[in-house]
């Protein structure tokens, strides 16, 4: 253990050094934490193991076709959760599906039957991300990422340093971004509803609201900025303040990404 600490503590110092590092994002899990670059995913549990994974890598075409590209960065986030030997087991993959696929059984059905299911299907589905201590995970999550881009990596790890557990680029943010333009899309849809709307308008909405997204991660204007307002108000309800050993955690998986990005 000792051994792996000072190879983490060693990675991390070359990373605090280096002019450039990539881009990471990552989620939280009940058990543990996962951070991803563009090529490279890990999963630090926390019964101390630590699992590792690549991204996939689209073809650069889909990159430059307006939201198709937006869906394509979606799906492959959820690379570490359903991609081979992913961090979800077979039961939880199930879960993640039925709840994803529910939504549009809801069409078959009734209004007055469509809503409350709707709403028990979002209850539980929240309930499965945010149980156990995802939250404070998802805190250190934030301040592992934010202590790589201010190359406070070893001074986040003592403790000396404690970055904002409160991200910009967090999936909360977007999701805060997606409702308002899903209620837009749905009042605005200028086809005759048929069985295929919600399912498009729901496409349509996530790959617009990625483009939004893309553009105001981009922008440096205070206009732009204020459409991450709502999300890091929301990120006070579904973060809480880490402990050092859940900080050390996140940590640990940054430092695997690290290792296979700077050889």
């Amino acid at each position: 253990m000792d051994r792996d600490r000072r190879g983490i503590l060693k990675l991390l110092a070359v990373a605090d050094g280096s002019v450039a590092l990539p881009r990471l994002g990552g989620m939280a899990r009940a058990d543990g934490v996962i951070i991803a670059s563009e090529g490279f995913w890990a999963f630090a549990a926390r019964d101390g193991t630590v699992r590792e994974g690549t991204m996939p890598s689209p073809p650069r075409a889909l990159h430059r076709v307006p939201l198709l590209r937006g869906l394509v960065k979606l799906s492959a986030a959820l690379t570490p959760l359903f991609r081979g030997a992913g961090v979800a087991g077979r039961a939880e993959r199930l879960v993640l599906v039925a709840a994803l696929v529910a939504p549009l059984s809801l069409i078959l059905l009734p209004q007055w039957a469509s809503l409350p299911l709707g709403i028990g299907t979002a209850l539980v589905l929240l309930a499965w991300l945010l149980r156990g201590r995802t939250l404070f995970l998802h805190g250190a999550e934030h301040r592992a990422i934010a202590a790589a881009e201010g190359r406070r990596l070893v001074a986040t790890w003592a403790g000396e340093a404690r970055p904002s557990r409160f991200a910009p680029r967090c999936g909360t943010n977007f999701a805060a971004l997606v409702v308002p333009v899903s209620v837009a899309f749905d009042r605005l849809w200028p086809l005759p509803a048929a069985l295929y709307t919600p399912f498009a308008v729901t496409l349509l909405s996530l790959a617009l609201s990625m483009e939004l997204w893309q553009i105001v991660q981009a922008s440096s204007s205070r206009f732009a900025r204020a459409f991450l307002l709502p999300g890091l108000a929301l990120q006070r309800l579904t973060t809480r303040e880490p402990s050092n050993d859940e900080t050390r955690l996140a940590l640990t998986a940054v430092a695997s990404v690290l290792r296979r990005e700077l050889n």
